[in-house]
């Protein structure tokens, strides 16, 4: 069975609770939830949260031996870590980045992401269905 991990950053463990008007009522239990009914037959979820920076350096390290691709919300990470990009660089696989909101429409520091130099792709905008749909994909890319 391949694995896919699905990587949220800070803040993301309270999805439900923090800034409902902007990130909507789902949980983070709502999203795997959502992730494991996207993904094909024969593809794994495995989802992690950390709200540091480190501790998403190291599930990157983990996934290159055990993941065929990565879905990534990074949170504020997105915009400020080299160290994340620097990781995701070593990783042999798929990545797609993922946000909930509409980060353009958001501050201005948003607007830039170090993920994106990596990403196979970028969902923003689509609230916790982005999540699906990257996973879908990370499906396609795997299968090919």
């Amino acid at each position: 069975m391949k694995t896919i991990y699905v990587l949220n950053g800070p803040n993301l463990n309270l999805l439900g609770k923090r800034q409902p008007e902007v990130y909507g009522h789902e949980t983070l239990e709502d999203v795997t939830a959502l992730c494991e009914q996207a993904a094909a037959a024969g593809f794994a979820i495995h989802p992690a949260q950390s709200n540091y920076e480190g501790g998403l350096v190291e599930l990157i390290h983990e996934a290159r031996e055990k993941a065929c691709g990565i879905v990534l919300n990074a949170g504020a990470y997105t915009h400020t870590s080299v160290a994340i990009l620097d990781a995701l660089n070593t990783f042999d696989g798929p990545v797609m980045e993922v946000h909930i909101s509409q980060v353009h429409k958001r501050e201005s520091f948003r607007h830039h992401s170090y993920i994106a130099m990596r990403a196979d792709g970028v969902i923003a905008g689509l609230g916790t269905e982005g999540y699906a749909a990257a996973v879908r994909r990370i499906c396609q890319l795997c299968e090919s």
